[in-house]
C-alpha cells in the first residue's frame, strides 16, 4: 500500500476539481443533451470531464487501466495487481440538467475489488471529499481547508437520518426502512449521499435500486476512510472486482451499523 501517498491523493483531488470547473463552464450556459443506448442522458459536460480526467490520469499513472462510464469499451481490464481507475466524470447528470447542484465528479482507485482511494468533488458548492486507505477521510471546503471527517455515532433517543435517491426512489427501500423505529428521509442526487454519511450528516443510505460501479466507488472509499461501511444485503462489502458486471447489487451505506444491529 506504499503507493497510496498524500501526493497521489492531492494529484487526484486536483484532477477532480479541474474536471468540475470544466463542468461548471458548461453548466452556466445552454448545452446539448443526448440519449445513450440505456436511455440515460448525456451532456457536453459528461464528455468534457471525461476527456480531461482520462488525459490527466494517463499522465499521472500511465500503467494503470481506466474504466470510465463514458468509454466502457476502451477498458482492457484490471492490471496484474487487480488495480484500475474507476471514473464517473459527471455523476448525477439528471440533477445537472435540472440545475439543482446535486452532481459530482467521482474518481476511485480499485485494488482487488476494494476502493482504496476515492475523490468526490461537488462543483456547485466547491466541496471535495477525499480518502485513501491509511490516510483517513477529509472534507475540503471552498476555503481549501482540509477537515477530517468521521461517521456519526447514532443515539438511541433520536430518529435515524436516512438518505434516498432523488431520481430513483423505490418501494423496496421504503419496505427496508420499515424495520427502523423512527427515521427522517431526505432525497438527494449523486454520490453526495455516501459523502454525507461519511461526514456524519446522515446515518444511513439504503440503495435498493440500480447503480453502476462508477456511481459508488469514490464515495465508498470516503465512507471506508471515515469509519463507515458499504455492504450488500448479505452483509458482504460491495466489491468492484468483477467488471464484466457493471451494475451493483443492492446495498446499504452505514455510518454506525453496530447501533442498528443493537436496536433490532
Amino acid at each position: 500500500m506504499g503507493y497510496l501517498t498524500t501526493e497521489l491523493l492531492a494529484a487526484v483531488e486536483k484532477i477532480a476539481q479541474d474536471a468540475g470547473r470544466a463542468v461548471m463552464q458548461i453548466y452556466g450556459r445552454a448545452f446539448r443533451i443526448e440519449e445513450k443506448a440505456d436511455k440515460s442522458p448525456l451532456t457536453e459536460a459528461d464528455a468534457a470531464a471525461h476527456q480531461l480526467i482520462l488525459a490527466r490520469l494517463q499522465a499521472l499513472s500511465p500503467a494503470l487501466p481506466i474504466l470510465s462510464e463514458e468509454d466502457v469499451d476502451a477498458f482492457p481490464g484490471a492490471d496484474e495487481q487487480g488495480r484500475y481507475w474507476l471514473v464517473d466524470p459527471l455523476d448525477g447528470t439528471k440533477e445537472f440538467i435540472k440545475r439543482n447542484g446535486e452532481f459530482t465528479v467521482n474518481i476511485a482507485l480499485i485494488e482487488r475489488g476494494v476502493p482504496v482511494l476515492g475523490v468526490v468533488y461537488a462543483p456547485v458548492p466547491g466541496v471535495t471529499y477525499s480518502a485513501a486507505r491509511g490516510l483517513g477521510a477529509v472534507k475540503i471546503g471552498a476555503d481549501n481547508l482540509r477537515r477530517p471527517i468521521t461517521v456519526a455515532t447514532h443515539r438511541t433517543d433520536t430518529a435515524w437520518r436516512v438518505l434516498g435517491s432523488r431520481s430513483h426512489p423505490s418501494q423496496q427501500t421504503h419496505d427496508w426502512l420499515a424495520r427502523l423505529d423512527r427515521y427522517e428521509m431526505v432525497a438527494l442526487g449523486s454520490s453526495l449521499k455516501l459523502c454525507l454519511v461519511a461526514e456524519g450528516a446522515a446515518d444511513l443510505y439504503p440503495r435498493l435500486g440500480p447503480t453502476a460501479l462508477w456511481d459508488t466507488a469514490a464515495g465508498h472509499a470516503v465512507v471506508n476512510g471515515a469509519g463507515g461501511e458499504v455492504l450488500r444485503l448479505d452483509d458482504e462489502p460491495l466489491s468492484y472486482a468483477d467488471t464484466s458486471e457493471l451494475l451493483n447489487p443492492w446495498f446499504i451505506v452505514y455510518g454506525d451499523r453496530r447501533a442498528l444491529l443493537q436496536g433490532k
